[in-house]
């Protein structure tokens, strides 16, 4: 099962995107690759689905928090050619792998950044924080959303996509959080929902935006 129980936070970040590899670091992005960007993934993942449900702005400024290497950093630089996309993750390896992705598949709009337990370390303001089985790694939820508001444009939103407590694959029930308290945090944190998508077989899709966004 999926990442090593890492108890301070995002650590292994997008790792978590897999649904059998939890107990596992994450320190060999190129091995990790192999099963993260598995197109047998695409079946239950959706990976175009997730984007054309975000409706993003080709000019618009994303942040893929806890990229492991780069399922949707990827495709999302692909679909955004005048925009950006930070590919954020706390494990060294999976930076590097991130950076010379997108060298080698001349993903310009594409940038690797090493986040913390504690924030994204976000070079700029952003549209959209897409964080995909991430969430329930990271430690002290409210107060890191509460920071990632500062990185927010006017009208930012963002999108949690985690596993459901009653999937059949994915982390450890005992590790999973269900939706409703994900909203119950955010809301702790400022955010109120905005979206919520229920196309992905195995994970519920929310999306957040901060709660004195306009209706």
């Amino acid at each position: 099962m999926l990442l090593a129980c890492l108890a301070a936070a995002l650590a292994g970040g997008a790792a978590a995107q897999s649904p059998d590899t939890h107990q596992h670091r994450f320190h060999d992005a190129e091995r990790w690759a192999q099963v993260f960007d598995d197109p047998a993934r695409d079946a239950w993942q959706k990976p175009h689905e997730v984007i054309d449900a975000l409706r993003l702005a080709a000019d618009a400024v994303v942040a893929d928090i806890g990229a492991g290497t780069g399922y949707f950093s990827a495709r999302l630089a692909r679909r955004l050619p005048e925009g950006r996309v930070y590919a954020v993750d706390l494990e060294p390896d999976m930076v590097r792998h991130l950076a010379q992705r997108a060298t080698r598949e001349g993903l310009k709009n594409l940038s690797a950044v090493r986040g913390s337990p504690a924030e994204a370390n976000l070079p700029e303001p952003i549209d959209l924080a897409l964080l995909v089985d991430v969430y329930h790694h990271i430690a002290d939820r409210p107060a890191y959303f509460a920071r990632l508001k500062d990185s927010l444009k006017a009208g930012g939103r963002v999108a949690i996509i985690d596993f459901r407590i009653d999937s059949p694959v994915g982390p450890p029930r005992a590790a999973r959080i269900a939706s409703g308290q994900v909203e119950r945090e955010m809301a702790q944190a400022g955010y109120r929902v905005a979206e919520s998508h229920r196309f992905l077989p195995n994970q519920y899709f929310l999306v957040f935006v901060p709660s004195g966004a306009a209706r």
